[in-house]
């Protein structure tokens, strides 16, 4: 994760979140020290589908049951994703390296990841990795977008597949920290 130069934002000129490099570094620092949860999400709309790994993702609601992902703006799947009544959000186990490789340093714009892996079709066309350690499909209920790089899909579980026992460790940002991104979080935001 890489900071880019900043300046320190005045109240009102619309740069929100802006601070001075050290404060990105030290934000930075502290990110990676969460060391979070890697997964996959994938999903079909229009005769199309894709996949790429995401970093940013997250209960969002207890009741009702509700789910969050971050896509890149700049990612074929956020198009895709955009367009698609669901999406399937895959855990991955440490091991999955490759998996993770897969969908996040290839662009679908380039490769159908999916000739490259054990796919079915899961509820609303939702593609479902067979390797994943588990999986939660969502039904789509709002894609927001507040101006960053990324957009916020949120989405209510409609189908899952919890790991099997033992659980097994987790695919974690520091694990894939040196994958480079097919797509880089500055690549000009797609339509969705």
């Amino acid at each position: 994760m890489t900071s880019s130069s900043r300046r320190t934002a005045e109240p009102g000129d619309g740069d929100v979140g802006a601070g001075d490099d050290d404060t990105g570094r030290a934000a930075d620092a502290v990110v990676q020290a969460l060391d979070g949860a890697m997964v996959v999400v994938t999903a079909a709309a229009g005769g199309e589908r894709d996949g790429c790994l995401v970093g940013f993702h997250s209960q969002c609601s207890i009741h009702p049951r509700q789910y969050a992902v971050w896509l890149s703006k700049a990612n074929r799947t956020y198009e895709v994703a955009a367009r698609a009544d669901h999406v399937a959000v895959h855990l991955l186990a440490r091991h999955q390296r490759d998996l993770a490789a897969l969908f996040g340093a290839e662009t679908g714009d380039e490769v159908d990841k999916f000739v490259a892996c054990a796919w079915e079709e899961g509820p609303g066309g939702a593609p479902l990795l067979a390797d994943a350690a588990g999986h939660v499909v969502l039904r789509r209920l709002a894609l927001l977008d507040v101006g960053g790089d990324h957009a916020c899909l949120v989405g209510e579980p409609v189908a899952a597949r919890p790991p099997g026992a033992p659980r097994p460790a987790t695919l974690r940002l520091g694990d894939v920290a040196d994958l480079e991104a097919g797509h880089p979080a500055d690549d000009p935001p797609r339509a969705p």
